[in-house]
């Protein structure tokens, strides 16, 4: 997460006026690869037209709204005023141009005819002034041909290690007087931080020495330089401080089995930062104060057992708590830290009330909600509760916020749709980020602001899309100075990965399905194999942007498909509930139709599809096989659940007060028992005969080990062969280079195997 990058998505728990095609048959002609379709000579309106374009030569076809936005950037301003007139060829020329991208400096509509003349997309048909169904065929047919412009050779192959060992220095942040710059690079293959002096010549000093476990993260406490890290992947994290030498490191809540997030920075209190630990009692989490010199600590608040989250005023002083049963819940507040908590807001099933911040006076609390709507908003509260709504977005939630605590303000909000977008609350900061949009020469969802000093003069941007890893620059805004500081994986040519193609179709009962089709470079995207990729969570959502895994596999010639089932964040609260007690049902039919929807557009071939996922992904993987074992010729089961009785019966104890929303959306372990049986692949290993890979860390907390032995073992009792990769040292996925390495290599193997008969 960005610094100061404020979010209310939920946690990732195993880890988001249309102009259609008039009918069906115009649909299945604008994504014929032949021209020779029968269909009825009669000139067609631009709506039609429009609407042909859109299903032809994008991926949206279900997403009234997304279609709709492409259609506003093909036809800009006065433009096309009616659109029940018949299209003329000079306007479709024009719409052609932009749609595939070709425009230059083109302005009257004959120099748009004339580019589309050249680029010969009205190759084949009569000179008549208007188009016909039967011409758009033809023409649409062409545009793909030019889009597509492959030679089917695909590109040079990467290596593993290339896509999967670590990516150089990342991570890069300021300190708070803008002095120093850290950021985390590998040593000993882990990831460590580092300190660098700016405008100095002298070399990065290493700070710390980890060679069991990647660094997690650091941050800065006025010089202090703290980072967190965990052992094995047990998640237990704890905050080691460090000297800029590195000759001193030093465990500051060396407790066992306790792990510790960072609440507050406290900022103008010396050498002291509030934190929350589970210490006294492993289910809940309490706040102390913690002296990051001396390692001290303080007990500032006491959770009485149903506390899910706390927020600190500008002063440092606890005056919110937001308790829970999981379902249900008040957001609490108090005047002073010797007052009771009183309720504050009220919570009914499905209200999410996240307070993010208190206003620089102490009287307004910033937060954001869905309490009395469908989609997530971006509010601000007085002390009697009264809200002001700040941001809003009709199509999704928001999707965090970048709010100014020195000038307390908000300077821009992020929904995220297709893509990141932006909505600027504060002129000056959207005319910098605009400047460092055109100076680097990037779409708006590829700039990222990463951290800032106290006086918002000096910047770390970075710079990342569906092909480049990421690049980190120093912006000084006093001197309009922009410098790179370093490229992720420079290894790695942006021009040999490939692109990831936001797309949408209907489910079988009507939801829109949004998500992402990633085709192979240089590749005819026709019956090609295909993997689909479910995402963990399953509260949490695929995003547009760099995807190492995914990139891996497009290279050696898979299409990835990438899913929002129901249930999956970002889309609203009736998209998440729709997915409550439909593991292994609804959710994964969503998954399916996506697959089938991918067969259907010729994309996929029908007998090489397998199914590949993590966390709750690799139940998704699970439940595939067993639900619709003749559709998947290969599966990956990496970290998934096989039995959700098992799954409820052992999270770890802070999930505790969130044993209830599991209940309420996965389902209760006796009332939902034959539901939960029903849905838990471990009961149904005799549908399975699609050949499995599981993978698993034996010390993860989310997904115990027991999850992939039983699946393994009912399996190998049935006399089914199964791989099984089990980490010793590793947790809820693979953090360690040497065994992501391993597995990735292991997985190609395995899919090729199957899937490139």
């Amino acid at each position: 997460m960005k610094k100061r990058f404020l979010t209310a998505s939920l946690a990732v728990i195993l880890t988001a006026s249309a102009v259609y095609p008039v009918s069906m048959q115009e649909v299945r002609a604008a994504n014929e690869t032949s021209s020779q379709v029968e269909v009825k000579e009669e000139s067609l309106s631009a709506k039609d037209f429009l609407g042909l374009t859109v299903t032809a030569l994008t991926f949206q076809h279900g997403s009234e709204t997304m279609r709709q936005q492409i259609i506003d950037k093909w036809v800009k301003g006065e433009e096309l005023k009616d659109l029940s007139v018949h299209i003329k060829r000079d306007e479709a020329a024009r719409i052609l141009v932009r749609a595939l991208n070709k425009e230059e400096k083109e302005t009257t509509l004959a120099e748009y005819q004339e580019k589309a003349n050249k680029l010969g997309l009205f190759n084949g048909l009569s000179n008549s002034e208007t188009i016909s169904k039967q011409d758009a065929v033809k023409i649409l047919n062409n545009a793909k041909n030019v889009k597509n412009g492959v030679s089917n050779e695909g590109v040079k192959e990467i290596s593993v290690e290339d896509f999967m060992k670590n990516p150089g220095s990342f991570g890069y942040s300021l300190s708070p007087d803008g002095n120093y710059l850290t950021y985390s690079a590998a040593w000993e293959n882990r990831s460590n931080v580092f300190v660098k002096k700016m405008n100095d010549d002298s070399e990065p000093v290493r700070v710390s020495s980890s060679t069991d476990r990647d660094i997690a993260g650091s941050f800065w406490k006025d010089d202090n330089l703290l980072y967190l890290k965990d052992k094995g992947g047990d998640e237990n994290f704890h905050i080691y401080s460090t000297s800029f030498n590195g000759n001193e490191e030093k465990d500051l809540t060396p407790y066992p089995n306790v792990t510790v997030g960072l609440l507050s920075g406290l900022q103008g209190v010396k050498d002291e930062i509030l934190i929350m630990m589970n210490k006294e009692d492993a289910t809940v989490f309490d706040v102390y104060k913690l002296n990051v010199k001396t390692g001290e600590t303080k007990h500032v608040a006491k959770n009485p057992g149903n506390i899910a989250s706390w927020l600190a005023d500008r002063d440092g002083n606890i005056r919110i708590a937001v308790a829970s049963d999981g379902v249900e819940g008040t957001v609490l507040y108090r005047e002073t830290e010797k007052d009771e908590f009183k309720p504050f807001i009220e919570m009914a099933a499905g209200d999410e009330v996240t307070p993010l911040a208190f206003s620089k006076d102490n009287k307004h609390i910033y937060a954001t909600t869905n309490k009395g709507r469908d989609k997530v908003e971006f509010v601000k509260y007085d002390l009697e509760g009264k809200e002001e709504v700040i941001m809003s977005n009709a199509e999704v939630d928001v999707a965090g916020v970048l709010y100014s605590a020195e000038q307390d303000k908000l300077l821009y909000g992020a929904y995220l749709t297709d893509k990141t977008h932006y909505q600027f609350f504060d002129k000056d900061f959207e005319e910098l980020f605009r400047k460092l949009q055109t100076k680097l020469g990037v779409e708006e969802s590829e700039l990222g602001i990463n951290d800032y000093n106290k006086e918002m003069t000096k910047f770390i941007v970075s710079v990342s899309s569906d092909t480049v890893y990421g690049k980190y620059y120093y912006y000084d805004s006093t001197t309009d100075e922009l410098t790179e500081l370093t490229t992720l994986s420079p290894w790695l040519n942006p021009e040999e990965l490939a692109q990831m193609h936001p797309i949408s179709y209907k489910s079988r009962d009507g939801l829109t399905i949004n998500g992402y089709l990633t085709l192979p470079k240089n590749k005819d995207a026709k019956n090609l194999p295909l993997i689909v990729n479910p995402h963990g969570g399953p509260w949490a959502r695929d995003m547009w942007g760099f995807n190492p895994e995914v990139q891996l596999l497009a290279n050696r010639g898979y299409a990835v498909l990438q899913v929002n089932f129901r249930s999956s964040t970002g889309y609203g609260k009736e998209f998440l509930e729709a997915g409550n007690k439909q593991w292994g049902l609804k959710i994964q039919d969503d998954i399916t139709d996506g697959v089938q929807w991918a067969i259907d557009q010729g994309i996929a071939d029908p007998e090489r599809i397998g199914i590949y996922g993590a966390s709750f992904g690799g139940y998704a993987t699970l439940a595939g096989i067993t639900k619709t074992p003749d559709l998947y010729a290969a599966a990956v089961d990496y970290v998934g659940v096989s039995n959700i009785f098992t799954l409820l019966d052992t999270i770890p104890p802070y999930w505790e007060t969130m044993r209830n929303m599991f209940y309420e959306r996965v389902g209760h372990p006796e009332k939902d028992k034959e539901l939960l049986t029903a849905a838990s692949p471990v009961f149904h290993v005799d549908k399975i005969k699609t050949p499995l890979f599981v993978a698993q860390g034996a010390n993860d907390p989310r997904v115990n080990q027991a999850e992939s032995d039983q699946i393994v073992k009912a399996l190998r009792d049935r006399g089914v062969d199964v791989e099984y990769m089990l980490k010793e040292n590793e947790g809820h996925g693979f953090q360690n280079e040497e065994n992501r390495i391993e597995f990735y290599n292991a997985m190609l193997k395995f899919l090729d195997s199957h899937l490139k008969k």
